[in-house]
Protein backbone atom coordinates (compact mmCIF):
# COMPACT_ATOMS: atom_id res chain seq x y z
CA UNK A 1 0.00 0.00 0.00
CA UNK A 2 3.04 2.29 0.13
CA UNK A 3 2.51 3.27 -3.54
CA UNK A 4 -0.86 4.83 -2.70
CA UNK A 5 -1.11 8.39 -1.46
CA UNK A 6 -2.67 8.38 2.04
CA UNK A 7 -5.85 10.24 2.93
CA UNK A 8 -7.19 10.94 6.43
CA UNK A 9 -10.63 10.22 7.84
CA UNK A 10 -11.42 13.95 8.04
CA UNK A 11 -10.53 14.42 4.36
CA UNK A 12 -13.05 11.84 3.14
CA UNK A 13 -16.16 13.21 4.87
CA UNK A 14 -17.56 14.25 1.50
CA UNK A 15 -17.56 10.63 0.33
CA UNK A 16 -19.22 8.97 3.32
CA UNK A 17 -21.94 7.94 0.85
CA UNK A 18 -24.58 7.12 3.44
CA UNK A 19 -27.10 7.30 0.57
CA UNK A 20 -25.60 5.57 -2.44
CA UNK A 21 -25.67 3.01 -5.15
CA UNK A 22 -23.22 0.17 -4.79
CA UNK A 23 -21.95 -2.91 -6.56
CA UNK A 24 -20.36 -5.95 -4.93
CA UNK A 25 -17.74 -8.40 -6.16
CA UNK A 26 -15.97 -11.28 -4.46
CA UNK A 27 -12.89 -13.21 -5.46
CA UNK A 28 -9.83 -15.15 -4.30
CA UNK A 29 -7.18 -13.10 -2.52
CA UNK A 30 -4.58 -14.07 -5.14
CA UNK A 31 -6.13 -11.41 -7.46
CA UNK A 32 -5.85 -8.58 -4.96
CA UNK A 33 -2.22 -7.58 -5.58
CA UNK A 34 -2.79 -7.13 -9.31
CA UNK A 35 -5.98 -5.17 -8.72
CA UNK A 36 -4.23 -2.76 -6.35
CA UNK A 37 -1.39 -2.23 -8.81
CA UNK A 38 -3.82 -1.28 -11.56
CA UNK A 39 -5.81 1.28 -9.52
CA UNK A 40 -3.07 3.16 -7.68
CA UNK A 41 -3.06 6.03 -10.23
CA UNK A 42 -6.76 6.70 -9.59
CA UNK A 43 -7.19 6.19 -5.85
CA UNK A 44 -5.81 7.16 -2.45
CA UNK A 45 -5.90 4.88 0.59
CA UNK A 46 -7.49 5.70 3.93
CA UNK A 47 -4.86 5.90 6.67
CA UNK A 48 -5.61 6.06 10.41
CA UNK A 49 -2.83 5.92 12.99
CA UNK A 50 -0.43 4.84 10.22
CA UNK A 51 -2.67 1.84 9.48
CA UNK A 52 -4.15 0.92 6.09
CA UNK A 53 -5.55 -2.52 6.93
CA UNK A 54 -8.17 -2.00 9.61
CA UNK A 55 -10.11 -4.45 11.72
CA UNK A 56 -13.90 -4.20 11.89
CA UNK A 57 -16.26 -6.18 14.12
CA UNK A 58 -20.03 -6.42 13.73
CA UNK A 59 -22.89 -7.84 15.75
CA UNK A 60 -26.09 -8.39 13.77
CA UNK A 61 -29.63 -8.64 15.10
CA UNK A 62 -32.73 -10.21 13.58
CA UNK A 63 -36.24 -11.21 14.58
CA UNK A 64 -36.87 -14.65 16.11
CA UNK A 65 -38.25 -15.82 12.73
CA UNK A 66 -35.23 -14.42 10.84
CA UNK A 67 -37.29 -11.87 8.91
CA UNK A 68 -34.30 -9.83 7.67
CA UNK A 69 -32.43 -12.91 6.50
CA UNK A 70 -35.51 -14.26 4.74
CA UNK A 71 -36.34 -10.94 3.07
CA UNK A 72 -32.87 -10.91 1.51
CA UNK A 73 -33.04 -14.59 0.53
CA UNK A 74 -36.43 -14.07 -1.11
CA UNK A 75 -35.15 -10.95 -2.95
CA UNK A 76 -37.65 -8.71 -1.25
CA UNK A 77 -37.18 -5.05 -2.08
CA UNK A 78 -37.13 -2.44 0.69
CA UNK A 79 -35.22 -4.65 3.13
CA UNK A 80 -33.17 -3.92 6.25
CA UNK A 81 -30.07 -5.03 8.13
CA UNK A 82 -29.47 -4.04 11.77
CA UNK A 83 -26.06 -4.19 13.46
CA UNK A 84 -23.67 -2.78 15.98
CA UNK A 85 -20.26 -2.14 14.41
CA UNK A 86 -16.92 -1.33 16.00
CA UNK A 87 -14.13 0.31 13.98
CA UNK A 88 -11.16 -0.83 16.03
CA UNK A 89 -8.44 1.45 14.63
CA UNK A 90 -10.45 4.66 15.04
CA UNK A 91 -12.13 3.43 18.24
CA UNK A 92 -15.60 4.41 16.98
CA UNK A 93 -18.67 2.23 17.51
CA UNK A 94 -22.10 2.71 15.93
CA UNK A 95 -25.55 1.20 15.88
CA UNK A 96 -26.38 1.04 12.16
CA UNK A 97 -29.50 0.47 10.08
CA UNK A 98 -28.98 -0.35 6.40
CA UNK A 99 -31.97 0.01 4.11
CA UNK A 100 -31.94 -1.35 0.55
CA UNK A 101 -34.65 0.45 -1.40
CA UNK A 102 -36.71 -0.76 -4.32
CA UNK A 103 -34.65 1.68 -6.42
CA UNK A 104 -31.51 -0.33 -5.52
CA UNK A 105 -30.09 2.44 -3.38
CA UNK A 106 -28.48 1.75 -0.02
CA UNK A 107 -29.30 4.19 2.78
CA UNK A 108 -27.42 3.90 6.06
CA UNK A 109 -28.42 5.61 9.28
CA UNK A 110 -26.38 5.33 12.48
CA UNK A 111 -25.83 6.61 16.00
CA UNK A 112 -22.93 6.13 18.43
CA UNK A 113 -23.17 2.82 20.27
CA UNK A 114 -21.73 1.07 23.30
CA UNK A 115 -21.39 -2.18 21.39
CA UNK A 116 -21.82 -5.38 23.37
CA UNK A 117 -23.29 -7.80 20.83
CA UNK A 118 -25.81 -9.21 23.30
CA UNK A 119 -28.65 -6.71 23.25
CA UNK A 120 -29.95 -3.50 21.77
CA UNK A 121 -29.81 -0.54 24.15
CA UNK A 122 -32.86 1.63 24.81
CA UNK A 123 -31.45 4.52 22.76
CA UNK A 124 -30.74 2.12 19.90
CA UNK A 125 -34.25 0.71 20.04
CA UNK A 126 -35.69 4.22 19.89
CA UNK A 127 -33.52 4.90 16.85
CA UNK A 128 -34.70 1.63 15.31
CA UNK A 129 -38.31 2.60 15.90
CA UNK A 130 -37.81 5.95 14.17
CA UNK A 131 -35.92 4.56 11.16
CA UNK A 132 -37.36 1.10 10.44
CA UNK A 133 -40.46 -1.09 10.85
CA UNK A 134 -38.77 -3.04 13.67
CA UNK A 135 -38.97 -0.73 16.66
CA UNK A 136 -41.73 -2.71 18.38
CA UNK A 137 -40.38 -6.10 17.29
CA UNK A 138 -38.30 -8.45 19.42
CA UNK A 139 -34.72 -8.43 18.19
CA UNK A 140 -32.16 -11.07 19.09
CA UNK A 141 -28.40 -11.40 18.39
CA UNK A 142 -27.98 -13.58 15.31
CA UNK A 143 -24.40 -13.29 14.03
CA UNK A 144 -21.04 -11.77 14.82
CA UNK A 145 -18.28 -11.21 12.31
CA UNK A 146 -14.80 -9.80 11.93
CA UNK A 147 -12.84 -8.76 8.84
CA UNK A 148 -9.98 -6.52 7.76
CA UNK A 149 -10.68 -3.59 5.44
CA UNK A 150 -8.73 -1.45 2.99
CA UNK A 151 -10.61 1.68 1.90
CA UNK A 152 -9.76 3.37 -1.40
CA UNK A 153 -10.97 6.89 -2.21
CA UNK A 154 -11.09 8.22 -5.76
CA UNK A 155 -8.63 11.12 -6.10
CA UNK A 156 -11.44 13.40 -7.30
CA UNK A 157 -13.78 12.14 -4.55
CA UNK A 158 -16.20 10.55 -6.99
CA UNK A 159 -16.39 7.14 -5.40
CA UNK A 160 -14.96 4.92 -2.70
CA UNK A 161 -14.14 1.24 -2.60
CA UNK A 162 -14.00 -1.08 0.37
CA UNK A 163 -11.91 -4.25 0.24
CA UNK A 164 -12.81 -6.68 3.01
CA UNK A 165 -10.37 -9.53 3.62
CA UNK A 166 -10.62 -12.85 5.48
CA UNK A 167 -14.12 -12.53 6.97
CA UNK A 168 -14.84 -14.62 10.04
CA UNK A 169 -18.34 -15.49 11.30
CA UNK A 170 -19.63 -16.97 14.55
CA UNK A 171 -22.81 -17.50 16.55
CA UNK A 172 -24.34 -20.23 18.71
CA UNK A 173 -24.27 -22.60 15.70
CA UNK A 174 -20.48 -22.51 15.27
CA UNK A 175 -17.79 -20.47 13.53
CA UNK A 176 -16.29 -20.16 10.06
CA UNK A 177 -13.33 -18.20 8.69
CA UNK A 178 -12.68 -17.61 4.98
CA UNK A 179 -9.00 -16.68 4.94
CA UNK A 180 -8.67 -16.30 1.17
CA UNK A 181 -11.89 -14.46 0.39
CA UNK A 182 -12.00 -10.80 -0.69
CA UNK A 183 -15.35 -8.97 -0.67
CA UNK A 184 -15.08 -5.82 -2.77
CA UNK A 185 -17.68 -3.05 -2.87
CA UNK A 186 -17.77 -0.04 -5.18
CA UNK A 187 -19.86 2.85 -3.85
CA UNK A 188 -20.99 6.03 -5.61
CA UNK A 189 -23.62 8.70 -5.12
CA UNK A 190 -24.77 8.37 -8.74
CA UNK A 191 -24.08 6.09 -11.70
CA UNK A 192 -21.22 3.64 -11.28
CA UNK A 193 -20.48 3.61 -15.00
CA UNK A 194 -18.02 6.52 -14.80
CA UNK A 195 -15.78 4.83 -12.25
CA UNK A 196 -12.38 3.61 -13.53
CA UNK A 197 -12.76 0.67 -11.18
CA UNK A 198 -15.50 -0.90 -13.30
CA UNK A 199 -13.21 -1.29 -16.31
CA UNK A 200 -10.29 -2.55 -14.25
CA UNK A 201 -12.41 -5.23 -12.60
CA UNK A 202 -13.64 -6.27 -16.03
CA UNK A 203 -10.02 -6.53 -17.28
CA UNK A 204 -9.27 -8.92 -14.41
CA UNK A 205 -12.41 -10.94 -15.23
CA UNK A 206 -13.86 -10.22 -11.81
CA UNK A 207 -17.62 -10.34 -12.27
CA UNK A 208 -20.22 -8.46 -10.29
CA UNK A 209 -21.82 -10.86 -7.84
CA UNK A 210 -23.79 -9.78 -4.81
CA UNK A 211 -22.81 -11.10 -1.41
CA UNK A 212 -24.24 -10.11 1.95
CA UNK A 213 -21.82 -10.82 4.79
CA UNK A 214 -24.78 -11.21 7.14
CA UNK A 215 -26.70 -13.71 5.02
CA UNK A 216 -23.56 -15.58 4.00
CA UNK A 217 -22.45 -16.03 7.59
CA UNK A 218 -25.90 -17.21 8.69
CA UNK A 219 -26.17 -19.67 5.81
CA UNK A 220 -22.67 -21.08 6.33
CA UNK A 221 -23.33 -21.73 10.01
CA UNK A 222 -26.91 -23.00 9.92
CA UNK A 223 -28.05 -25.43 7.23
CA UNK A 224 -31.59 -25.43 8.65
CA UNK A 225 -32.11 -21.93 7.24
CA UNK A 226 -33.59 -21.64 3.78
CA UNK A 227 -30.65 -21.00 1.45
CA UNK A 228 -31.53 -22.14 -2.07
CA UNK A 229 -30.88 -18.66 -3.46
CA UNK A 230 -27.38 -18.63 -1.95
CA UNK A 231 -26.23 -22.12 -2.92
CA UNK A 232 -24.03 -21.20 -5.93
CA UNK A 233 -21.93 -18.79 -3.87
CA UNK A 234 -21.90 -21.10 -0.86
CA UNK A 235 -20.44 -23.88 -2.99
CA UNK A 236 -17.72 -21.48 -4.17
CA UNK A 237 -16.98 -20.32 -0.64
CA UNK A 238 -16.71 -23.85 0.70
CA UNK A 239 -14.02 -24.56 -1.92
CA UNK A 240 -12.01 -21.36 -1.61
CA UNK A 241 -8.60 -22.18 -0.11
Amino acid sequence: MRKFDPVSLDEINEVKLMNRIDRKYWFHIELLKELLEKVQDYYEVLEINNEHLMEYRSSYFDTPDNAMYMHHHNRKLNRYKVRQRKYLVSGHSFFEIKFKTNKKRTIKERIPSEINGAEIATSENNFLQNNSPYGDTEMIPSLQNRFYRITLIHKHRKDRCTIDIAPEFWNTKGEKKLDNLVIFELKRGKSLKGSPMVGILRQLKIRQRGLSKYCTGRALLDNTLKQNAFKPRLRFLEKIK
